[in-house]
C-alpha cells in the first residue's frame, strides 16, 4: 500500500515590512485579537493536510516567537539576508515530502485553497492559488496613460505555493537570478507548476489599510440561535414540588423518572434544541434506571457543557411556569438565583415567571403543571 506524501508549511515571517506602518514588522502586529503570524499559523494548524508547520523568522524575534508560545505550534527556522535563503532555511528544517511556502501575511486564506495546492501536487511538480486578472491593465509615465497592457492569460499571484520538497529546495540553492516568487524559482529549473483558483479573500498585508480589509475579513460571523422547549408533569402524592431548581412547599408533588423539576426539563430541553442535539429524553432515557430520581441540574449542567464545548455562549433564558397552584411569585427569585448559578450566567439574563390558563385545561383542573422556556445562544462573541 502506497503511503501518502507529507506535507509541510514554511510560514515566511523573517521580513521586515516596512510599508505596512508600525512600530513592529506587520507580522508581530495585532489584528482581531491576535498578530497576524498567529493567525497565519491557524489556518494550517487546522487544516487536515497539512503534517508539518516550519516558522521561518528573524533571528532576534525569537522572544516573540517564546512570548506568544508559537515554538509549541511550529519549527522555528531562522531567515537569512532575502527571501529566497529563509525560504531555503525553512525547506530544509521540514521533513515533510512536499512543501506549502506561504507568506506570513496572507493571514486570510481559506483552508480550501491550501487544499487545492496540496491536491495539485498529486500530478504536478509543483502548483499554486491565482486569481484571473480582470481590471483594465494600462502602462503609465509621469502620472500619464501612455498604453494598453493586454490582461489576456494574466494572474495575480496568491500563496501557498507548493511543490516536492526536494526539487524546490535544489531549483533554490541553484538559482542565480532575482525572482519575485517561488514559481519563478521554479519554473527557472524548469519545473511545471499548476494554477489552482486562488481566492479574493486571500489577501496580503503590504499596506497601512490592509489591516482594516484584513480584520473584517478575520470577524467571527455570529452564530445567534433560538431554542424552545416545552414540558408538562402530573401532580401525585407528595407534599412539595421542585420548580427551577427550587423545593416549594405543596399539597402535592409532582410524578416523573427524575424530580419532576417540569421548569428545568423544560430550558433543558430548549438548549438541546437551540444546538439541534434531540431532547433530554435522548441524552438521558427515562426507561434507564441510573436517572430514577435523580436532580435535574444534573441535565441542564449537561446542556450548558454541551452548548460550551460547541463554542456557544447562553445568553439569555425565559421559563414561563403554567399553573393554578402553587403560586410562583414569592420564589421566583429564587428561582433565578438558583438556575443563573447552574447556567454560569448574570442573574440579569435569566427569567422565571408564572401565569395560569383562567382554570382552563389540565392546569386549570388542577391536575399537573406545564412550562414553556426560550433560549438564545450565541457563537462568535468577542470579549
Amino acid at each position: 500500500m502506497q503511503t501518502k506524501p507529507t506535507v509541510a508549511a514554511i510560514i515566511v515571517a523573517a521580513g521586515r515590512g516596512l510599508r505596512a506602518g508600525g512600530e513592529v514588522p506587520k507580522q508581530w502586529q495585532q489584528i482581531a485579537g491576535k498578530t497576524v503570524v498567529e493567525h497565519t499559523l491557524d489556518l494550517f494548524v487546522a487544516n487536515p493536510q497539512v503534517n508539518e508547520i516550519v516558522l521561518v523568522i528573524a533571528a532576534d524575534d525569537h522572544d516573540r516567537v517564546r512570548a506568544l508560545g508559537l515554538d509549541r505550534v511550529a519549527e522555528i527556522a531562522i531567515g537569512g539576508a532575502d527571501r529566497s535563503i529563509s525560504v531555503q532555511n525553512g525547506v530544509m528544517a521540514a521533513k515533510a515530502d512536499r512543501v506549502l511556502i506561504h507568506d506570513a501575511a496572507r493571514c486570510c486564506c481559506p483552508s480550501e485553497v491550501i487544499s487545492r495546492v496540496c491536491d495539485a501536487l498529486d500530478d504536478h511538480q509543483g502548483a499554486a492559488p491565482a486569481m484571473p486578472v480582470t481590471d483594465a491593465l494600462w502602462t503609465g509615465a509621469e502620472g500619464k496613460v501612455t498604453g494598453v497592457q493586454d490582461r489576456t492569460a494574466l494572474y495575480a499571484a496568491q500563496t501557498p505555493q507548493g511543490f516536492h520538497r526536494e526539487e524546490i529546495l535544489n531549483a533554490h540553492q541553484n538559482n542565480t537570478h532575482p525572482v519575485a516568487d517561488d514559481v519563478e524559482v521554479a519554473r527557472l529549473a524548469g519545473l511545471n507548476v499548476a494554477i489552482v483558483q486562488g481566492d479574493a479573500r486571500n489577501i496580503k498585508i503590504t499596506m497601512p489599510e490592509d489591516f482594516a480589509r484584513a480584520a473584517k475579513l478575520l470577524e467571527t460571523p455570529l452564530d445567534i440561535r433560538t431554542g424552545n422547549g416545552f414540558d408538562v408533569h402530573r401532580f401525585g402524592n407528595g407534599d412539595h414540588v421542585v420548580l427551577c431548581g427550587v423545593k416549594v412547599p405543596h399539597d402535592r408533588g409532582l410524578q416523573g423518572h427524575s424530580d419532576a423539576d417540569v421548569g428545568m426539563h423544560t430550558v433543558t430541553d430548549a438548549i438541546y434544541g437551540a444546538l439541534c442535539r434531540g431532547d433530554i429524553g435522548q441524552h438521558f432515557p427515562p426507561s434507564d434506571p441510573q436517572w430514577k430520581g435523580v436532580e435535574s441540574h444534573v441535565f441542564l449542567t449537561h446542556a450548558c457543557d454541551l452548548a460550551r464545548e460547541m463554542g456557544f455562549e447562553i445568553t439569555h433564558m425565559d421559563c414561563t411556569l403554567i399553573c393554578e397552584f402553587p403560586k410562583i411569585g414569592p420564589v421566583a427569585q429564587s428561582m433565578r438565583t438558583r438556575m443563573a448559578e447552574i447556567m454560569g450566567l448574570d442573574i440579569d439574563r435569566v427569567s422565571v415567571k408564572a401565569t395560569t390558563s383562567e382554570r382552563l385545561g389540565f392546569t386549570g383542573r388542577g391536575e399537573g403543571i406545564a412550562a414553556l422556556a426560550t433560549v438564545t445562544l450565541v457563537k462568535g462573541m468577542t470579549a
